[in-house]
């Protein structure tokens, strides 16, 4: 049973990380110069909020799923 939970945990996690913003571009501009924007304290707002929020409760799911599971 908590195998299949740990299962679509899993699929899940991964499909919400690859639905992120690409947050890499704005992190190669110290590279090239670009730091305006790299310093700017930018909000995510409406689907992006949403989006990080349930990365990070993924996440945790993730993590203590398979803590019991590895201790059971």
């Amino acid at each position: 049973m908590l195998e299949t939970i740990l299962l679509i945990t899993s699929v899940l996690l991964i499909v919400v990380v690859l639905l992120q913003g690409n947050k890499a571009s704005d992190a190669g501009q110290i590279i090239t110069g670009g730091n305006e924007v790299l310093f700017q304290n930018m909000k995510e707002r409406g689907f992006e909020l949403f989006i990080s929020r349930l990365t990070l409760i993924l996440g945790i799911l993730f993590f203590i799923i398979s803590l019991i599971l590895f201790l059971r």
